[in-house]
């Protein structure tokens, strides 16, 4: 026998920066069958007094669960195929999994569930080729008779100027909420080191001369473009057909460098 589709409908909305928004609407009567399901697991662990481990009535098992976790364990019965199904219909590329915010659960009525994620941001390499072997010659020009003949630049340097070079032309939109996890992602690293030496947060920063704000706003910087590189670093090994687990970034400088031995 065919298995029943899912009967939970959903609206998408995006915003101009990549950002999706997916509001799911659940029938309770989906719901209670999923409620149910998840009762089940919950009593071949839930001790009821009175009754063996596993055969207590799911009524006496749901009064020893806590309710968040009942409602969370339910919507995980629901929520993975729900969203495969928004993602195969409306051809979309999440970059990172959905947060789930609970909007309504009442008894009875249709549950209501909104999924914040973001798609993956488009890269549009242009003539990134062209742009390269000129950030490699900028400053590298010299005139006999006006000092003495610049070094050659190290592989390091040769590096950082493609670098700089692909940020400031390769067109790429960096979603908020990508932004928002790396900037998050930093802050939490910081803070574990600071704990490990024993430190406080102000007095870090007092020491630093940085405040929390200003750290929020470099970080932001720092994380939009390490995202932004490691997406036209991705592209360009795509199109260049460089495998990355084998050759890693760096081999992917290289073919943008053209001619150019870094």
């Amino acid at each position: 026998m065919a298995k029943k589709s899912l009967n939970i409908s959903s609206a998408l909305a995006k915003t101009p920066d990549g950002g999706i928004q997916i509001t799911f609407t659940i029938p309770f009567e989906l719901v209670s069958v999923e409620r149910e399901e998840a009762l089940k697991e919950y009593a071949k662990d839930v001790e009821v007094p009175g009754f063996r481990k596993g055969k207590a009535p799911l009524e006496k098992v749901r009064e020893r669960v806590p309710a968040g976790s009942l409602i969370e364990h339910t919507l995980s019965h629901l929520l993975p195929k729900a969203l495969a199904e928004v993602i195969g219909k409306e051809k979309i590329r999440p970059a990172i999994y959905p947060k789930f915010e609970l909007i309504k659960a009442e008894e009875g009525e249709a549950w209501q569930i909104r999924a914040v994620t973001c798609e993956v941001p488009q890269v549009s390499l242009g003539d990134y080729k062209k742009v390269i072997p000129g950030a490699l010659r900028a400053g590298s020009i010299w005139t006999p008779g006006k000092g003495e003949k610049p070094k050659e630049p190290s592989k390091e340097e040769k590096e950082q100027k493609i670098i700089h070079a692909l940020l400031e032309t390769v067109k790429v939109e960096i979603p908020k909420l990508l932004i928002d996890e790396e900037v998050n992602a930093r802050l939490s690293n910081l803070l574990e080191r600071i704990e490990r030496l024993g430190l406080a947060l102000d007095g870090y920063l007092a020491s630093v001369g940085k405040t929390t704000d200003s750290l929020r706003a470099e970080y932001e910087v720092q994380a939009k473009n390490t995202i932004a590189l490691d997406l036209i670093l991705s592209t360009i090994a795509r199109e260049e057909k460089i495998d990355v687990k084998e050759t890693e970034v760096d081999a992917a400088i290289a073919a943008a460098g053209a001619d150019y031995s870094l």
